[in-house]
């Protein structure tokens, strides 16, 4: 992406192709869109953390699906953060960003200064596609494991797409002189490139039984993922975050013996699709009865986004399938 000579690569994903290893991948920055999502809330460090590897993880999975309406993420545990959710929105026509948003639901309670995958306990990490009207939704879902959310996002596509993946993260509180502190976040995302019929090489020869991204490769193939992975390794936290290394730098530096090729950047921006409509049309199943008993003190009914912090402010009478219309609302 330019504007005029200055190359800016700040929320943007940016898909690329290694020919030789038959292998692709995205290459991911995050700055605003962490700031639109955060600043919503006033997280603990911890949960901010996982919120914005989400993040990352929605930026660099949603770029790789031919997606017509929404991508969801989400994390659901029994541990002190209770949800993360996020959605990514595919833009509405060629040219116009992606949109992200995210929120965390958690027990401030039980919240520690420890690691952020330890304020999850049991549960489930789960990929949702919805495609819009007239497409059947489709859900997957693994359960949570390793040391972190990119670890459980890798489990889910070898175990439920048979897709060889890693994932290259980095996130965290940008500190200059003189500017105040704020989320960055970069990472890279590689893939095998799926064959026409998807079976694993060595069918549940993964630990406990369970499928891992070298099981689905031939020997051939694994030589190639293997040989990448170690490139991808000696990826530095700086240089994903950036912003002085253009991705387009890194993966030269990374790749060059492996043929990479870049495509177009695709801008991504924080988003929520909330509106007054919507409140109404999810409040429209309830009786006036039903609305009645959401009725505050004040005599009204109140709904807030998580996802962006927007307050809804309504006349019971408006709401509801036995709703009148008033003068003037």
């Amino acid at each position: 992406m330019s504007f005029g000579s200055k190359l800016v690569w700040d929320d943007t994903v940016l898909p690329f192709q290694l020919d030789r290893s038959d292998i692709r991948g995205r290459v991911a920055r995050l700055d605003g869109v962490l700031s639109g999502i955060l600043r919503q809330h006033d997280y603990p460090p911890a949960v901010e953390a996982l919120v914005a590897e989400m993040a990352l993880l929605t930026a660099l999975i949603g770029q790789t699906i031919k997606l017509r309406w929404k991508l969801s993420l989400q994390v659901q545990s029994k541990g002190a953060v209770r949800m993360i959710a996020t959605d990514f929105y595919a833009p509405e026509a060629e040219g116009e960003p992606a949109r992200i948003r995210a929120y965390a639901s958690y027990d401030p309670e039980r919240v520690t200064d420890g690691p952020a995958m330890e304020q999850i306990g049991k549960g489930y990490f789960a990929v949702m596609l919805d495609q819009g009207s007239g497409m059947e939704p489709y859900k997957g879902i693994t359960s949570l494991s390793g040391d972190s959310l990119a670890h459980c996002a890798e489990a889910y596509f070898a175990q439920s797409e048979q897709l060889p993946t890693r994932f290259a993260l980095s996130f965290g509180q940008s500190i200059e002189p003189g500017v105040a502190s704020h989320w960055r976040a970069g990472g890279i995302m590689i893939q095998h490139m799926p064959k026409a019929s998807p079976s694993a090489a060595r069918e549940g020869s993964g630990e406990g039984g369970l499928l891992l991204p070298d099981d689905l490769l031939d020997e051939d193939e694994g030589e190639n993922w293997n040989r990448v992975n170690h490139l991808l390794a000696t990826v530095e936290e700086m240089e994903l975050i950036g912003p002085s290394l253009p991705p387009t730098d890194l993966l030269v530096r990374l790749f060059h013996e492996e043929n990479p090729r870049v495509f177009d950047a695709l801008p991504v921006r924080f988003g929520c699709t909330c509106s007054e409509e919507r409140v109404r049309q999810s409040l429209s199943i309830y009786s006036a009865k039903d609305i009645a008993t959401m009725t505050t003190e004040n005599g009204r009914v109140t709904a807030d986004c998580q996802f962006c912090g927007a307050h809804y402010d309504l006349d019971p009478a408006t709401v509801g399938f036995e709703a009148k219309e008033v003068p003037g609302e």
